[in-house]
């Protein structure tokens, strides 16, 4: 994978994840994640309550959205990622909390969402510059 992605990735925190219910209506929720390099998983929590939870249990098709927040055309960057979401496991919950110590304390209801695909928009490299992993699965 691009080492450009993945400092990307690690940059960052925050994660907009895109569901959708079985009559295909969508949703999408904001959510804190760690990353594993060494499993290319996003790892992040969610109460099994939410909508978003609920669509995931139910269809594991998933997309996320990380960006960086500016208004200066020549800084855009956006990392958009299709995968399959499924639970998190022990492994996961170590990631996750050596990036959010304070979530030791608390339920941790994880999930973990395996990339098939990857695509880093970074103006820093020329306007509309696209790097674009694919999994070999």
């Amino acid at each position: 994978m691009e080492e450009r992605i993945i400092k990307f990735i690690a940059k960052h925190h925050v994660l907009s994840l895109a569901t959708c219910d079985d009559k295909g209506n969508p949703y999408i929720a904001t959510c804190f994640y760690a990353y594993d390099k060494r499993r290319n998983l996003f790892i992040f929590t969610s109460d099994n309550a939410t909508r978003h939870a609920q669509h995931m249990a139910e269809r594991s098709s998933v997309a996320l959205a990380i960006q960086l927040e500016t208004r200066i055309v020549g800084r855009i960057q956006g990392l958009q990622v299709c995968g399959t979401a499924e639970r998190g496991d022990d492994e996961a919950k170590m990631a996750y909390i050596k990036r959010f110590p304070y979530a030791a304390v608390a339920p941790l209801s994880l999930w973990m969402v395996r990339p098939t695909m990857m695509k880093l928009t970074d103006n820093t490299l020329g306007f509309g510059k696209k790097l674009i992993w694919q999994s070999e699965e």
